[in-house]
């Protein structure tokens, strides 16, 4: 075994651990009307990280440390810049949230840059050990934050629904690791493979490894908030601060993709016929559920919950195809979630932050209090268009790229199951850009009330995430071969 590390390789991890310190650090030292400085560390040693990942992009060498439990790789290097980038968008978002409210800045910004470190790790994690300590590092600082407006009820009860449930989601994820180093006796995915192949083969350990890898599944689903591990996710959402939430539905989420991508392709590659009926029952109840669910909701919030449970069954199309088709597509599974991910973090993030921006506006959460809002804030309408339509999937906007690669992996499987699945999921985007559409009906079409406030400031930092994730999904939509680059480099983790 050789445990050696390369340290100019793990420069961004490096990076947001110092700031991680630092922001701490600032906000001992400086006085309350300088706590601001805590969100400039923090967003500048975003910037720091983002840098040292271009840099090794760049070099193209990549790197194994940990005897192969930590690599990076072109896999891992585009997660991580995903990730940055969507850390970047919500610490703006919290910039002028955070100052509206005697909130405490400094530890704020502490557990929300030290969740990004721990979604840096998992995108390079090859081994189950250091799998579980990332995904807990993404996971542990959000039970705090979930719960961050203290005297708010249902910001209390939203933060001890995702403790428990996660507390129980991680038991879960531990046994069945652990179940599955007990049958192979492993913890590098690479080794895992093979031994888990041979469990699977041998009639005697067959029903303990099953058990493992269903196990393991159930622990990424509460991750990825699919059917039937979705149950905190609504009120969970509603109750939390709204940058918060953000992060939650996208790079909370995105993590638990990386994990669940990795383990599937790399752990158990080799036992579809086992994982694939999981995922593909998974995707299409997540679809369904998430959907039919959204119609009935009154609340902005909980509704995009609900909506990013159904994005989610979409985001798992591609898993359950690859599984149909025998791996023959998995390459092209792998880069289809990767870009339905990658185009889900703008769009969503979007969809957030015109939320926040509206709210003062609207004084509230419920969709009647969009009503008219065309009328006093026509530039955040067409926005809030923008970012709605595309999660609809409606072109020229990105959704509809992310849409386009889902159903050509159905497709693709070239078999019943995948085709059904395909159908499954058209009925539900239909499904989908009903209840999009109600926002955009009430924004343009309803009467505004006479409560709607008509003066509104949007801060400088919220504007520039609305710019940012508005080019972003013009860009991706426009020119579909970008995000495409981004999923084909991301495949590479099946070339190695």
């Amino acid at each position: 075994m050789t445990y050696s590390i390369d340290y100019a390789a793990l420069a961004p991890e490096i990076i947001l651990a110092i700031t991680v310190m630092g922001v701490l650090t600032v906000d001992v030292l400086v006085p309350r009307r300088l706590k601001y400085w805590s969100a400039v560390v923090a967003l500048g040693g975003m910037l720091l990280s983002a840098a040292a990942i271009l840099m090794l992009f760049l070099d193209g060498s990549g790197a194994s440390m940990f005897d192969g439990s930590y690599v990076v790789d072109n896999f891992s290097l585009t997660f991580k810049a995903l990730f940055l980038a969507a850390g970047y968008v919500v610490l703006l978002m919290s910039v002028g949230y955070i100052e509206s409210d005697r909130y405490y800045q400094g530890e704020y910004y502490f557990l929300l840059v030290s969740s990004i470190l721990g979604s840096l790790v998992m995108s390079s994690a090859r081994g189950f050990i250091v799998m579980f300590i990332g995904l807990e590092l993404v996971t542990a600082p959000l039970f705090m934050l979930a719960g961050w407006r203290k005297g708010d009820k249902r910001s209390n009860e939203a933060a001890l629904k995702y403790f428990l449930l996660g507390v129980l989601s991680a038991a879960i994820l531990g046994w069945g690791m652990s179940f599955v180093f007990g049958l192979t006796g492993e913890v590098r995915f690479d080794a895992v493979a093979q031994g888990m192949a041979q469990a699977i083969g041998d009639s005697a350990t067959r029903p303990a490894a099953i058990v493992a890898i269903l196990f393991v599944i159930a622990g990424f689903g509460f991750k990825i908030s699919a059917v039937p591990f979705h149950f905190w996710a609504p009120d969970t959402y509603e109750g939390a601060p709204t940058p918060v939430t953000a992060y939650l539905a996208v790079s909370s989420k995105a993590a638990g993709f990386v994990g669940l991508i990795v383990v599937v392709y790399r752990a158990f590659g080799a036992v579809g016929e086992i994982w694939g009926p999981a995922l593909w029952l998974m995707a299409a109840v997540s679809m369904t559920v998430g959907n039919l669910t959204a119609l009935n909701q009154k609340n902005i919030i909980r509704m995009l919950a609900y909506s990013s449970v159904a994005q989610g069954g979409f985001m798992l199309v591609p898993f359950a195809a690859a599984a149909a088709s025998d791996g023959a597509i998995a390459p092209a599974a792998v880069s289809a979630t990767v870009v339905y991910l990658a185009i889900y973090l703008f769009m969503n993030l979007g969809a957030f932050a015109f939320i926040l921006a509206a709210s003062k506006h609207t004084k509230s959460g419920d969709i009647e209090s969009y009503a008219g809002l065309s009328t006093r804030a026509p530039g955040l309408a067409v926005l809030g268009v923008v970012f709605f339509f595309s999660l609809a999937g409606i072109p020229p906007l990105a959704g509809w790229f992310a849409k386009f690669v889902m159903f050509s992996t159905a497709i693709g499987a070239k078999n019943t199951w995948g085709w059904t699945l395909g159908v499954i999921a058209a009925v539900n985007a239909v499904i989908a850009f009903y209840y999009y559409a109600r926002v955009v009906k009430a924004m343009w079409f309803d009467a505004a009330s006479s409560e709607v406030e008509s003066e509104a400031v949007v801060g400088g930092s919220l504007k520039l995430a609305l710019a940012l994730c508005t080019v972003a999904v013009f860009v991706l939509g426009v020119l579909p071969g970008l995000a495409s680059t981004i999923g084909d480099t991301a495949a590479q983790l099946l070339g190695g």
